[in-house]
């Protein structure tokens, strides 16, 4: 039986943690990590009094950086792959049983939910900036690694972590899953996406709150990196 661990990471994610973990709790058999990237708000006392498992930056590092943490501590107590979910509200911890179906029977190395395979799932609208610069990238990534990619960015995820031992991953923020694509089709993991809801509660929280050519700027940036790190491998 392969041993699973919900990663969620988490910055100052007090309004809406709470009622996130009870309804992960109904759902989730298994042990939860909340990687804390610095949160100065009630995050961690909230964490603390919820019977999960807890690992806190002393400052803001990035989403890449919680990431990366949760996937090492999980290492480290022996599990075999790592869902990743959101703690805003935007991921809808009702399919996480779709992802242990999956992770019990694909030959892939990274399942990834896509908020575009089946619009009927949507919950409302995406805000135009991150539709046209998500749907740039994303078509960008395709190029660059064959993979049938119809979403880049989503964070609901599973990676398998002896697969995720393979890529030198070291971006800290946001463009994170920029690298990601890259690196992973370099090393010929294999992709297999699964279609989850599309949520939007606040379009200017995290990433939303910076420009959209400079988040555009942020991802060719990593592109650029990463590529040039194929180049040299």
């Amino acid at each position: 039986m392969r041993r699973v661990l919900l990663v969620i990471p988490v910055y100052n994610e007090a309004a809406t943690l709470p009622q996130v973990l009870a309804a992960v709790k109904r759902l989730w058999p298994g042990e939860i990590l909340v990687v804390d990237d610095g949160s100065t708000d009630a995050t961690p006392d909230i964490v603390k009094g919820e019977g999960v498992k807890l690992v806190r930056h002393p400052n803001n590092r990035g989403y890449g950086t919680a990431l990366l943490s949760g996937f090492a501590w999980a290492e480290r107590q022996g599990y075999h792959w790592v869902i990743t979910m959101d703690a805003d509200g935007q991921h809808e911890p009702a399919f996480l049983p779709e992802f242990l179906d999956r992770i019990q029977a694909t030959q892939a190395d990274i399942v990834s939910g896509s908020r575009y395979l089946d619009p009927r799932l949507a919950q409302g609208p995406s805000p135009e900036d991150r539709r046209w610069v998500n749907r740039a990238i994303t078509a960008l990534l395709r190029e660059l690694t064959g993979y049938p990619l119809t979403d880049a960015f989503c964070g609901f995820k599973a990676y398998r972590l002896a697969a995720l031992r393979q890529l030198p991953l070291q971006e800290q923020g946001y463009a994170f899953a920029v690298e990601l694509w890259i690196k992973a089709a370099y090393a010929g993991l294999k992709l297999e996406e699964i279609p989850v809801p599309l949520i939007y509660y606040d379009f200017e929280k995290g990433v939303g709150r910076c420009p959209a050519r400079e988040r555009l700027a942020v991802y060719l940036e990593a592109a650029a990196r990463a590529l040039r790190w194929t180049c040299s491998s």
